[in-house]
């Protein structure tokens, strides 16, 4: 494998690795990738009894 290559596929495991929530999105172009989109969701607990009323 080239070394562009393998800057691609250790770019995409780091942006797994680091994921907890979300998704990671690979873009190929004539078989080659040419974007990686990260999209990371935070999650929080819910509290019950404490939702916020509207006066």
């Amino acid at each position: 494998m080239e070394k562009q290559e393998e800057l691609k596929i250790r770019h995409i495991i780091s942006s797994l690795e680091d994921l907890k929530y979300g998704s990671v999105i690979i873009t190929i172009h004539d078989g080659e990738i040419t974007q990686v989109d990260t999209t990371e969701k935070k999650r929080f607990p819910l509290v019950k009894g404490r939702a916020l009323k509207s006066r």
